[in-house]
């Protein structure tokens, strides 16, 4: 298990209550799921009746034996202070369905979570968002593309949200924070647990620029793999838009998309190659009328009108972004550096031996090191494992 550090400071909305209290009992009650809860609690004056229910009122909510008996003996409330106290010590808080915090867009989702376990700004779930989501083995165009348009959209203050799994999601996220801006983690995971562990670095960050970690799943609880697919409902159900960068035939990113079409969000996808195996899933969506996106503007064009008036009179970010996420005219580089430039390719990687054979005959490889070293801090090329070097998008 990897840990965050707990926060300066406790987040608004973390005080103790009995309505929110009564829907963290019910979802630590064994055999309760969010849509028998939601039913529940619709026939109810206010959420915190459910812990004076007699064990009969509580069968006849359709709760199983076990989860009325759990109820109805006090363990349900126990386990929730417990909880509660858990999620205080984490400098978190917990927004459950009958929030103001909720985010509306969730609620309109077959089955929405009950609860929502939260790190970070709050507010940031009730803001136009769209999910980036795609293959944790992508290909360094896939990287690309991913970094380029979660930095791009974030710029102009679309929020960019994803499951900082390996791969396209980590690099969703990277471009938002590129923007300087913030970005949302959904986690199937506790809140408390990071994972992948090597992604603890970025769950800090995606926290110290003001983002958000979420998750519908306690404290604690330990990566399992019917926790993913299910996370991905919320992917798609906080935001207005999915958009699909690189995903085999058999990727899980094929769940966040049915979602997305069962949730009526928009659907975009980024085109590949189509001899590549990554290029599967995109390219099948956008041929059964996903739009196709080759950048930020084939989204920011179709999103609903509204959106656009928003996120316009918020004022453009653009202006926050680091010198590689820069909109202005790319500096004249140095003869070497142009040479070095040229050799790499935005889509495909190469080892630093190949790219000192491809030069050997024009520069010497200290020139090359220096060039390499120089691109990169300029943010024209990124290293990669193994000293593979890539062009930027």
């Amino acid at each position: 298990m990897s840990t965050l550090p707990r926060d300066a400071a406790l987040p608004a909305g973390s005080r103790l209550d009995e309505d929110r209290l009564a829907w963290l009992a019910l979802v630590l009650a064994p055999g309760l799921g969010p849509k028998r809860i939601l039913d529940a609690m619709r026939e109810l004056d206010a959420p915190s009746q459910v812990f004076a229910l007699p064990l009969t009122s509580l069968e006849g909510l359709r709760f199983p034996a076990a989860a009325a008996q759990f109820v109805f003996d006090g363990r349900a409330r126990s386990a929730a202070e417990q909880e509660w106290a858990r999620v205080a010590a984490q400098c978190a808080t917990i927004v459950t369905f009958s929030c103001p915090e909720y985010p509306e867009r969730l609620k309109e989702i077959y089955d929405p979570p009950p609860v929502l376990w939260v790190r970070g700004a709050v507010s940031l779930l009730t803001q136009p968002a769209i999910a980036i989501v795609g293959t944790r083995h992508p290909t360094p165009y896939g990287t690309g593309m991913a970094e380029l348009l979660g930095r791009d959209l974030a710029a102009r203050r679309l929020l960019i949200v994803s499951g900082m799994a390996r791969g396209i999601d980590s690099w969703a996220h990277k471009g938002a924070l590129a923007a300087r801006m913030p970005t949302v983690a959904v986690w199937g995971t506790g809140i408390d647990v990071v994972y992948p562990k090597e992604n603890k670095k970025l769950a800090e960050e995606i926290l110290a620029t003001g983002g958000a970690i979420v998750s519908e799943v306690p404290m604690g609880t330990f990566p399992a793999p019917q926790n993913f697919p299910r996370r991905n409902r919320i992917l798609s159900g906080i935001s207005i838009a999915v958009l699909v960068v690189e995903a085999g035939e058999n990727s899980g990113t094929r769940v966040t998309a049915r979602c997305a079409a069962e949730q009526n969000r928009d659907l975009y996808a980024v085109p590949g190659n189509v001899t590549s195996k990554g290029s599967w899933t995109p390219n099948t969506l956008i041929k059964q009328g996903a739009k196709l996106v080759a950048t930020w503007e084939d989204v920011w064009e179709d999103l609903p009108s509204q959106v656009r008036l928003e996120l316009e009179s918020a004022g453009p970010a653009a202006s926050k972004c680091e010198p590689q996420a820069s909109l202005l005219a790319d500096p004249v580089l140095r003869p070497q550096e142009a040479m070095v430039l040229e050799t790499l390719k935005r889509d495909d990687s190469l080892q630093i031996d190949e790219i000192l054979e491809l030069l050997e005959t024009q520069l010497t490889s200290s020139e090359v090191f220096t060039a390499l070293f120089e691109l990169e801090m300029a943010g024209r090329v990124r290293q990669l494992p193994g000293k593979n070097y890539v062009r930027t998008m």
